[in-house]
């Protein structure tokens, strides 16, 4: 059964300004994303899903004290052809200011169906870490 695309694109979109903020919910809303053409019911389960776990966990969130150090952490990972529909793959990188303070995420749906997971997971780390120093 096809669900309102209106009502779960703007639900989505609610998500995504969320993401600013909330890099927790970054992967599951951009694989929510990817339905907005034809969304049906098991994807706005996963949508409301994603709602409670921010109501339930409506503390966390990014937070900077002044005295934050200036060593720069950086993870990148991938998940070897995860999308069951085309068998592309999804990476996602994070880097941490200071040890724990998050400054910059990213999660994306790759182009082409890489070979093996590490391609992936070091283009996006040295993308995001070029574009971290300009």
């Amino acid at each position: 059964m096809i669900t309102d695309q209106t009502k779960y694109r703007s639900k989505v979109g609610a998500l995504m300004y969320l993401t600013a903020s909330r890099p927790d919910i970054m992967h599951a809303t951009c694989y929510c994303a990817r339905y907005q053409a034809q969304p049906n019911e098991k994807h706005l389960t996963a949508v409301k899903r994603i709602f409670r776990y921010l109501k339930d966990t409506i503390h966390m969130g990014l937070w900077y004290p002044k005295d934050t150090g200036f060593e720069l952490t950086a993870f990148s990972d991938s998940d070897h052809a995860g999308c069951l529909d085309s068998r592309k793959s999804t990476s996602g990188g994070i880097q941490f200011l200071g040890g724990d303070k998050v400054v910059s995420w990213s999660s994306k749906k790759q182009d082409c169906t890489s070979m093996s997971s590490v391609k992936p997971s070091m283009c996006l780390y040295l993308r995001a870490a070029l574009k971290f120093y300009g």
